[in-house]
């Protein structure tokens, strides 16, 4: 059974840091392609860093420069640092494979104040 369970979100004045983690189980972690989506109320969900099963990553325009995603196939842990956080970047944040492949975990809410 494939599990997915963020934490770490919290609520954060602009400007502030964040580092999400996401924690995998029930999938070949090394061999997925991950990402961090995130959905704020009234929005869609989108995708907001990819990172490739390698180290290859890529972001939504918006948070270029300012997000990191990585990844530790050891421990089978999807990470997201969130720094220079904007009221924007308010949103539920999610994990799972790029494309999606899985039901989505309960998620981890993201508060930036201005």
């Amino acid at each position: 059974q494939v599990q997915l369970v963020e934490s770490r979100g919290g609520l954060v004045q602009a400007g502030g840091s964040l580092r999400l983690s996401c924690a995998a189980s029930g999938i070949i972690f090394s061999r997925n392609a991950m990402g961090w989506y995130r959905q704020a109320p009234g929005n869609d969900r989108e995708l907001v860093a990819t990172i490739a099963s390698g180290t290859l990553t890529d972001y939504l325009d918006s948070v270029k420069g300012r997000f990191t995603i990585s990844r530790d196939n050891a421990k089978n842990t999807l990470s997201l640092q969130m720094n220079s956080l904007k009221p924007e970047d308010t949103a539920v944040y999610y994990c799972n494979t790029v494309p999606r492949s899985f039901s989505w975990g309960q998620g981890t809410q993201v508060t930036v104040s201005s």
